[in-house]
């Protein structure tokens, strides 16, 4: 009945992609590019029992993440990382706040949830990774 909607995939998973992808970079920037952010950020995550690195990774998986999301370039492997992150930051940051409010889980559960939408849908026809051949189209 609405299989004429399934021209409209791609474009879609650009919108999602897009979308996702500005979050996710302005999140990660916020946390890498203001002097001495990336470091505060690495202790506020030790402060949460988690080894610092884990700081540093997630803070250069939702810039680099969300670049490469925009860019429609290894879509699997940034999708799962942006999805891995959102679920760590539903866990452990975010859930014991409840559903909704400024520190709710709400907006990572999203995210998370997009991420999840992209990793099933593929790249797409409208990503260099569908130009490049090494897309996965669905």
């Amino acid at each position: 009945m609405f299989a004429w909607l399934d021209r409209f995939r791609p474009l879609g998973v650009l919108i999602a992609r897009i979308v996702l992808g500005v979050i996710m970079l302005v999140h990660g920037w916020h946390k890498i590019f203001p002097r001495g952010s990336l470091y505060n950020f690495a202790q506020s995550v030790a402060h949460m029992g988690m080894p610092y690195w884990l700081g540093y990774v997630a803070a250069f998986t939702e810039f680099f993440g969300g670049a490469l999301l925009i860019l429609g370039l290894l879509i699997p492997i940034a999708a799962l990382g942006v999805a891995i992150d959102m679920a760590v930051a539903v866990i452990k940051v975010h859930l014991h706040h409840g559903l909704t409010g400024p520190m709710g889980f709400e907006f990572p559960l999203s995210l998370f949830a997009l991420a999840l939408l992209i990793l099933a849908s593929g790249s797409g026809h409208l990503a260099v990774d569908s130009r490049l051949g090494t897309g996965v189209r669905r």
